[in-house]
C-alpha cells in the first residue's frame, strides 16, 4: 500500500464493493453527488477508473474518489482496503457491501463443479463477512462511534430462480448474516440494513431481456428497471440518521414474476 496522506474533509467516507460496474456504479455515482467521498473496490483497476470518472464527470461539486483493486474473497486484500481507507480518511461512516457473482447460470444442481459453488460462496457470502468485519472494527473504534453498512441481498434472497442453488444459498445466508450485524452493532451505534433487488438493468440481468426459465419450465422474457432508481433508494438508506434504520427493503421491476414465481 503506497503512503498517502490524510484527506481532511467534513465529507461523509463510503466504500462501494463491486463498484466497476452495474449497481456499485450507480450507487457511487448517487453518494458522490450527494457530497460523500467514496471509497471505490473491485478486481478490476481499469472499470473502477471508468467508474471515478462517471462519478466526476457526473457530479463535478462532489466528493473525492478514490479507487482501490479489492477481491472480497481475499482476507488480506480486505485487510489491505480498509487499512488505506483509515490512513486516507481517518473514518468510515458507511460500507455498501456489493460485490458479488451469480455463477455459471442454467446448471443443475447435481452438475455444479465444486469450484463453481466455492466461487460463489466465497465472493457473495464470505467476501460480505469480511468486508462487514473490517468497517465494524473502524466503525466500533473511531470517534465519534458508529457508521451504517448495507447489504446488497436479492430477491432471491426469500425467492430462487432454477438453477440457482449457489446463489440462493448465499442471499439466503445474507439476510442472516444482516440480522447478526443489525443486532451486534446496537451497543456501537452500527446500523445494518439490507437491499433486495429484483431486476435492475445491468450486465448481470442482459438475459431477462432475452428470457430466462421460469418455475414452471418455461422461458419467459422479464421486465427490468433503471439501476438508478436502486441507486436512490440505497442513497437514502445511507442518509438516515443511525438513530433510524431501514432493515430490510425489496426494490424491483413492477412486472417481474416474483409474486408466484413458484
Amino acid at each position: 500500500m503506497n503512503a498517502m496522506r490524510k484527506i481532511s474533509t467534513e465529507r461523509k467516507i463510503a466504500v462501494v464493493t463491486g463498484a466497476g460496474s452495474g449497481i456499485g456504479r450507480a450507487v457511487a455515482v448517487a453518494l458522490t453527488g450527494a457530497g460523500w467521498s467514496v471509497v471505490l473496490a473491485g478486481r478490476r483497476t481499469e472499470t473502477l477508473a471508468d467508474t471515478a470518472g462517471a462519478a466526476r464527470a457526473a457530479h463535478t461539486a462532489g466528493g473525492d474518489v478514490l479507487c482501490v483493486r479489492t477481491d472480497v474473497s481475499r482476507p488480506e486484500d480486505v485487510d489491505a482496503l480498509f487499512a488505506e481507507v483509515r490512513e486516507r480518511y481517518g473514518r468510515l461512516d458507511l460500507l455498501f457491501n456489493n460485490a458479488g457473482t451469480f455463477g455459471p447460470g442454467g446448471t443443475p444442481l447435481e452438475e455444479l463443479p465444486y469450484s463453481a459453488w466455492r466461487k460463489v460462496v466465497d465472493t457473495n457470502l464470505t467476501g460480505t463477512f469480511l468486508c462487514a468485519q473490517a468497517a465494524f472494527r473502524m466503525m466500533k473504534e473511531q470517534d465519534p462511534q458508529g457508521g451504517r453498512i448495507i447489504n446488497n441481498g436479492s430477491v432471491s434472497a426469500y425467492a430462487p430462480r432454477p438453477d440457482s442453488v449457489a446463489y440462493t444459498a448465499t442471499k439466503h445466508g445474507m439476510t442472516g448474516l444482516t440480522k447478526s450485524l443489525s443486532l451486534d452493532g446496537r451497543p456501537y451505534r452500527i446500523a445494518c440494513g439490507q437491499i433486495d433487488i429484483g431486476n435492475a438493468a445491468t450486465d448481470m440481468t442482459e438475459r431477462m431481456r432475452r428470457g430466462v426459465p421460469q418455475a414452471n419450465g418455461e422461458s419467459a422474457i422479464e421486465p427490468v428497471m433503471d439501476v438508478a432508481d436502486v441507486a436512490k433508494t440505497v442513497l437514502h438508506m445511507a442518509e438516515l440518521p443511525l438513530e433510524a434504520n431501514v432493515l430490510f427493503t425489496t426494490v424491483l421491476a413492477t412486472g417481474m414474476p416474483l409474486i408466484g414465481r413458484g
